[in-house]
């Protein structure tokens, strides 16, 4: 019995010592880049997207496993130096696939303090022996045609089966076209290939067609944003994956294998914004009296943010709450949402009669008890009480709340635009600090620019009254607005 046991046992241990893990006989697509491949972490902060962050969606994942290692601010040069393509190296396998795109990068300073990441242009084999004064290194820097060359011949030597890509190109336009880069890195990098003889998709060339197709004024701002020419958002970053996926179909390269015949592209989830004002900021369906909420989605990334405007007409802090809009727009508010607040022109009102919207001035605790014309009593607070209300009801439903100040008047005292600095705005930025929530000087802001296009260009601005713009003004108060909330958050909404 006791030799059965040794024999079983001896068994068991020949068993796991020769047990190997499966391994994925799966190949993997590795992607190597800047931040054009993949932005930030992926997860499109500031509705900045890389176009490696959708490719996966148009392949078939049950066959082909997709890795992103691109990373925002790399040159072809510091993609190794710091040891980035190592890892992806370490990685590969026979059969695995390695798209490469670099160049946006390469024409920075070969050497600063700053970030070190340029590469000789070119392909040739020139060299530039520097003491590196940001990494305190020896270095020796080659052509940025060399490190291409030297990333397809190590994947090479994996097996893997390097696919080049030009740089995509930026959001500049020049009488109607975008720029090429073919005389420059996408050429090099159309050069390298051409040598190694590996596959070459000229990306900067189809995009740029693509982007004339559809004309500047459609691209900016949902393939491209005004803020920054070279990082595409969701839909343009959606729009090279799909060049690069064309391409490759029409190719002889074997990833085509992998292409899904009907992908089903998702988009990321929309986080969503709602807007709470009055008729400056609402949709009051007159082109004389435009609130500058009509205009704002023009200023944010859509396909990442749904702009909910519930601003109305005529509502002061008081009546938004009192007749049931605050609680409309409360029931709908989920974790992570945005809310924008902004109220004071009608909060000057009478408090006990005419229109019955007027709150009480101030941020304190203050109540005045009215009868309204239905004979029904109301506890009319301060002005202060109802933003703090809005405040701490939309940070209870896990939603952001951000107070702007009241837009400015066309009125000129003193030949300056009108700041109601003692009250509204006053008020206004007191009770942000006091809730510990974003405060943005909208009004200061507008004023600002009011004041730098003059007296005489306001006229058209505000073609109703001096309270109300038409869409000229809308659109500079909306950019305005934009603006601010990008500098107090650190990225546009």
């Amino acid at each position: 019995m006791k030799s059965i046991k040794i024999t079983a046992f001896v068994f068991l241990a020949l068993l796991l010592l020769n047990f190997t893990p499966k391994q994925d006989s799966k190949p993997t697509l590795f992607m190597v880049g800047d931040s054009t491949v993949k932005n930030g972490k992926g997860d499109g902060a500031g509705g900045l997207w890389g176009w490696g962050d959708f490719i996966g969606q148009f392949l078939d994942n049950s066959k082909i496993n997709i890795e992103n290692h691109a990373l925002g601010g790399t040159s072809s040069r510091t993609f190794q130096d710091k040891g980035l393509w190592n890892t992806v190296l370490n990685k590969l396998k026979k059969g695995d696939y390695v798209l490469i795109q670099f160049g946006h990068n390469d024409d920075g300073a070969i050497n600063d303090s700053l970030r070190a990441r340029g590469t000789i242009k070119g392909t040739g084999n020139e060299t530039q022996e520097i003491d590196n004064i940001l990494t305190k290194k020896h270095e020796i820097v080659h052509s940025y045609g060399w490190y291409i060359q030297k990333i397809i011949r190590e994947a090479k030597s994996k097996g893997a089966i390097p696919i080049v890509c030009s740089p995509i190109p930026r959001n500049d336009w020049k009488n109607g076209k975008v720029p090429r880069n073919d005389q420059s890195y996408g050429l090099w990098a159309k050069q390298i290939a051409e040598k190694e003889k590996v596959a070459f998709l000229n990306l900067n060339e189809k995009m740029a067609v693509e982007m004339e197709k559809l004309g500047e004024a459609k691209v900016t701002g949902t393939y491209f944003y005004k803020k920054d020419h070279t990082h595409t958002s969701a839909k343009g970053a959606v729009l090279a994956a799909s060049i690069i996926i064309d391409e490759i179909k029409g190719s002889k390269n074997s990833l085509k294998n992998y292409i899904l015949e009907n992908p089903q592209l998702v988009f990321p989830s929309k986080n969503k914004v709602f807007l709470i004002g009055d008729s400056t900021m609402a949709d009051n369906g007159n082109p004389d009296a435009v609130g500058w909420g009509v205009v704002f989605p023009k200023y944010c990334d859509t396909t990442r943010v749904e702009i909910i405007n519930k601003a109305k007409g005529g509502r002061s802090s008081r009546t938004f709450d009192t007749e049931g809009l605050w609680d409309e727009v409360k029931k709908q508010l989920q974790p992570g949402n945005y809310v924008l607040i902004q109220f004071g022109h009608n909060d000057a009102g009478a408090v006990d009669k005419e229109k019955f919207r007027g709150s009480l001035k101030g941020i304190g605790d203050e109540t005045q008890e009215v009868i309204l014309p239905n004979g029904s009593k109301e506890i009319v607070h301060t002005f202060g009480w109802y933003m703090q209300k809005f405040i701490r009801e939309a940070k209870e439903k896990g939603a952001i709340p951000i107070v702007l100040s009241l837009t400015p008047r066309n009125e000129w005292p003193n030949d300056k635009v009108e700041r109601r600095t003692e009250t509204y705005i006053k008020w206004s930025k007191e009770i942000a600090e006091k809730e510990g929530v974003y405060y943005i000087d909208l009004s200061e802001a507008v004023a600002q620019k009011y004041e730098v296009l003059g007296k005489e260009k306001m006229k058209a601005f505000f073609p109703k009254d001096h309270t109300h713009t038409g869409i000229e003004g809308a659109d500079l108060n909306a950019l305005t607005a934009a603006e601010c909330i990008k500098k107090v958050l650190g990225f546009g909404l």
